[in-house]
């Protein structure tokens, strides 16, 4: 049978009268044991679940040194001179992603997103396969307008034979054809046999075209373009020599001023460029219309 350990009045005084030692071994065999609360009724206290306080002062700690963190890092940018990240911006993707996903793009340096900024441009691949869009294949270069058929005078039936003629520039009138190391150049004459007989040539019918102008020389060469300059070689008898030297006169007035085309290369004419008589493509300028324009005088020599 259990033994009440209730304190009666007569255990009270008698504790009271007893020494500390025996009154403090009375209190502790008075008390009801914590060990086995059925037995006396006593439980603990429940209300407060336990750790509560230990749980919260871990979670301030650790949102104090998160906050230092933080603020060390936002430190040390600022000193270094480079802007804080700013917060990044929803974006809503595609039509092809679920709808009501949302992805956040990684803002650039400017605080603005630049899409496909940190992608690499692709290295060219070759490939045996035909392009899909290839560029349009260049067409061949056109001939060279010829003057307008308004501004195109007629070409004589015949040209006129002649044994000796000298050809004028319109613009420098006081210079002359002449031929000088092999090139046909623009001169000015002088009064010597020599310089005069270089710049005297006999027009004689095309050889290409007789209704055109072919000019021989006194020792008996054809003037003839060779790489789009003139000059004096011997006739070889081939078709190209024929053609290169074989012009075909357009005159412009009355006067006799005339421009003179090639036949194998229509649309270009004779002309002085730097005092070169060259092979040039038609201009419709003043300046290539004066350059282009000769008259044939009687022979200087």
């Amino acid at each position: 049978m259990a033994t009440d350990h209730t304190p009666g009045p007569h255990n009270c005084a008698a504790v009271k009268g007893a020494p500390p030692e025996e009154q403090r071994m009375s209190e502790e065999k008075s008390r009801p044991p914590q060990d086995r609360p059925w037995e006396s009724g006593w439980a603990p206290d429940t209300t407060r679940a336990p750790g509560t306080r230990r749980l919260w002062l871990a979670g301030a700690l650790a949102l104090a040194t998160v906050s230092a963190c933080v603020t060390a890092i936002t430190v040390l940018e600022n000193e270094s001179g480079e802007p804080a990240p700013q917060a990044a911006e929803p974006t809503t993707l595609g039509s092809s992603a679920p709808g009501g996903l949302i992805s956040f793009a990684t803002p650039s340096k400017s605080g603005s997103p630049t899409p496909d900024a940190d992608r690499g441009r692709p290295s060219p691949t070759p490939t045996t396969s035909a392009p899909t869009s290839a560029a349009p294949t260049p067409k061949p270069q056109e001939k060279a307008p010829k003057p307008p058929a308004s501004e195109k005078p007629s070409k004589p039936s015949k040209p006129p034979a002649s044994d000796g003629t000298s050809i004028r520039s319109v613009n420098y009138p006081d210079r002359h054809w002449r031929v000088r190391d092999g090139y046909v150049r623009l001169d000015q004459i002088g009064s010597g046999p020599e310089q005069r007989e270089d710049a005297t040539f006999r027009r004689v019918a095309g050889l290409a075209d007789p209704s055109c102008y072919s000019f021989r020389t006194a020792d008996g060469r054809y003037l003839r373009h060779r790489s789009f300059v003139l000059v004096a070689n011997t006739n070889d008898g081939s078709s190209l020599f024929r053609k290169d030297a074989t012009f075909c006169p357009h005159y412009w007035s009355p006067s006799g001023t005339l421009s003179l085309e090639s036949v194998n290369y229509p649309g270009r004419f004779l002309r002085h460029r730097d005092f070169q008589i060259r092979l040039d493509p038609y201009e419709n300028s003043h300046r290539y219309h004066s350059d282009a324009s000769f008259q044939m005088v009687a022979g200087l020599a």
